[in-house]
């Protein structure tokens, strides 16, 4: 196997790897929206849901990247499972602070984790992927601060 052959695995391994956190946190955050309770509950009941919405839009982009390299995506809920660096929040009591912080920090795991992509898909020659990983980071970086703002 070649350098570059190696390079193009780290880099569909790394894209599966975001897959799975992109579903994974699309699920918490939805969860999160059906579960806020409290005085800021419509505020966080819609931004929770658009943030839920974006994140959801990415998991197409993200598993035809992998495809376009010529991998092959997640296929269950357990291949999701086993890749994400997302914790799981299975609580639906949390008050709604508890649940902006820990979006927060999810949000903030995930732009390390688009940051190990783009640094795959330089390695291995990708500028597609390169170029399209610093759309998705400012997203994710928006949500981080939206999320961040409400807990000043």
């Amino acid at each position: 196997m070649t350098s570059k052959d190696n390079a193009q695995g780290a880099l569909i391994d790394s894209l599966n790897g975001l897959l799975a956190d992109t579903f994974a946190l699309y699920i918490k955050t939805k969860n999160f929206h059906w579960h806020v309770k409290g005085p800021q509950f419509r505020d966080l009941h819609l931004l929770f849901d658009e943030h839920a919405t974006e994140i959801f839009a990415l998991t197409d982009l993200v598993a035809e990247r992998v495809r376009k390299q010529g991998g092959t995506t997640l296929t269950s809920p357990d291949a999701i499972s086993a890749k994400t660096r997302i914790k799981p929040q299975d609580a639906t009591g949390l008050d709604a602070m508890a649940m902006v912080k820990e979006l927060h920090a999810d949000n903030l795991a995930y732009i390390e984790r688009l940051r190990e992509v783009k640094e795959a898909a330089g390695e291995a020659g990708d500028n597609a992927t390169d170029g399209i990983v610093d759309d998705w980071t400012d997203q994710a970086e928006q949500r981080a601060w939206f999320l961040r703002e409400i807990m000043a």
